[in-house]
């Protein structure tokens, strides 16, 4: 269904160009970085639209976010404590703007995690594309 990821990352290549040995990453553990990556973005967006329409909701997805995050990477990530919205930032132009990123970000991480086979992460990820496109009104195929 989806065509797998093939490329090398930036930082191999990098390493590769400087000469540098010893970064060598296998296939596995260049998809669980991305992975981790897009998960984390996702997380940023999801603690912004918390600040501004703050809901359970967003609040478990945050929590799940953060817990599969630490689970891949050793480590809790790092978050920026979600300050009062200022009024002009609340707009609803904005909500769907970060509503439309976090639905990118969130099928981005689908197709990594289903490249990489990390089933936990493929349902984290589906589950927050679904969120994002109910709250953009774009209605799931077949439905």
């Amino acid at each position: 269904m989806y065509e797998p990821i093939r490329t090398q990352s930036v930082h191999t290549m990098a390493a590769q160009r400087c000469g540098m040995r010893g970064l060598h990453r296998s296939r596995e553990e260049e998809l669980d970085i991305r992975l981790a990556w897009h998960l984390t973005a996702l997380l940023t967006l999801t603690d912004e639209l918390r600040a501004l329409t703050p809901s359970r909701a967003l609040d478990d997805a945050a929590d799940r976010l953060a817990d599969r995050i630490t689970r891949m990477r050793g480590h809790a990530p790092l978050r920026a404590t979600p300050s009062a919205p200022a009024a002009e930032h609340s707009t609803p132009a904005r909500v769907t703007a970060l509503h439309q990123r976090a639905h990118q970000l969130a099928g981005q991480a689908l197709v990594v995690a289903t490249t990489g086979g990390d089933t936990a992460g493929e349902t984290l990820a589906a589950e927050r594309l679904t969120a994002h496109a109910a709250a953009l009104g774009i209605a799931e195929p077949g439905r």
